[in-house]
């Protein structure tokens, strides 16, 4: 799971139950959740008091405008998101599950979209992720975080379960736990009158496996004003400039280290010449890049060779033994997807105009 430490910093959010691990734009190796084991009845299922509307809202995808209080009756699961998070894009399946086994049946699902960048403010750009990844139920543009700080909440993603009398009773935030959650939205509906049959799984939901254990490469952000950790270079970063980049002797793991020319902006690095490279030494299976271009290429390099077919991601396409995407709108591209998890060294050859915000890993 991801925090926004942008705005704990000032003091303009918080929890609604506590969470530990709160570090700058935190990705979190697990889970945490207030979900509680039941036992038939809501006595379990501790009352965190009203919840909060939604406000602020830019704009609606899959639906027009909704009001918690037309929504009484009803049990309604929010979840915040934002689709270049790849914590949030593996809950989707989840989420999507639950909307076609309860969605006709009293469970309404509403997806706040709050933004980690400035290109997830934009309508089209949601809405052709909300079109990417199947889903169906209500999306809330949340852009200037008002929903987000009504309900005080820091992480991505974040579910919380709200009854039909509007009181939130249940929190989860990170991925798993979906098996509990599952049971906490049965017996929300049962407990508003609905009837629900057996319930889903997490075992038969479609969705992509992470062992988190087995991840020891955080998170890297690479934008002067986001990133968590220094670059490997010497030179470091120079905001607002273009650096061509060096660096000599042996290679950190899991720090990046830039090559060639590169605008260093506050978010992001930005290719400026026509041999501009990124070094990595990471250890997981598979690696992603939220990235954007003008129909840009990379080029992808494994452990100083070609990238093979076993180790090409989704986004990669292979021509005469070479691995390359194509980068275009803002959005999260996979370049790695191995088939174990282990140490690698990445290196990605970048055209013009690529601009990289972040590395992730799974």
């Amino acid at each position: 799971m991801k925090v926004n430490v942008y705005l704990l910093i000032f003091g303009t959010i918080g929890l609604i139950v506590a969470a530990a691990g709160v570090s700058a734009f935190f990705s979190y190796q697990g889970t945490t959740t207030n979900n509680t084991a039941l036992a038939g009845s809501l006595s379990n299922l501790h009352d965190y008091g009203p919840a909060p509307n939604f406000v602020g809202i830019a704009g609606w995808v899959n639906s027009p405008p909704l009001n918690l209080t037309d929504l009484r009756g009803k049990v309604v699961l929010v979840d915040f998101w934002t689709y270049s998070c790849i914590n949030c894009i593996r809950t989707i399946p989840y989420l999507n599950a639950w909307y076609d086994r309860y969605g006709s049946g009293g469970l309404v699902i509403v997806g706040v979209h709050t933004p980690e960048f400035q290109f997830e403010k934009n309508y089209t750009n949601v809405q052709a992720a909300v079109r990417q990844f199947g889903i169906k139920y209500p999306v809330a543009l949340d852009s200037n975080y008002s929903t987000w700080n009504a309900y005080k909440n820091r992480f991505w993603p974040a579910d919380y379960l709200i009854d039909k009398d509007g009181h939130i009773r249940d929190t989860h935030v990170g991925e798993g736990g979906y098996n509990t959650t599952e049971m906490v939205i049965q017996e929300l509906l049962l407990n508003a009158g609905y009837n629900v049959g057996p319930g889903l799984g997490s075992n038969s939901v479609s969705a992509t496996s992470v062992n988190f254990s087995q991840i020891e490469t955080p998170e890297i952000y690479l934008g002067y004003g986001t990133a968590r950790f220094p670059i490997g270079n010497t030179q470091g970063f120079s905001p607002g400039q273009v650096v061509d980049y060096s660096f000599t002797g042996p290679m950190q793991n899991n720090t990046v280290y830039l090559s060639g020319r590169w605008y260093d902006a506050s978010d992001s690095v930005t290719s400026s010449g026509n041999r501009s490279e990124v070094f990595l030494i990471y250890h997981a299976k598979n690696v992603n890049i939220v990235a954007q271009g003008n129909s840009t290429l990379v080029t992808v390099l494994l452990d100083g060779k070609n990238i093979s077919g076993s180790y090409a991601g989704s986004d990669v396409l292979l021509q005469n033994g070479v691995g390359t995407a194509v980068i275009g709108s803002a959005r999260l591209y996979n370049l790695v997807s191995g088939p174990t998890y282990g140490w690698h060294l990445l290196e990605i050859i970048a055209a013009p105009g690529t601009r990289i915000y972040t590395f992730t890993f799974g």
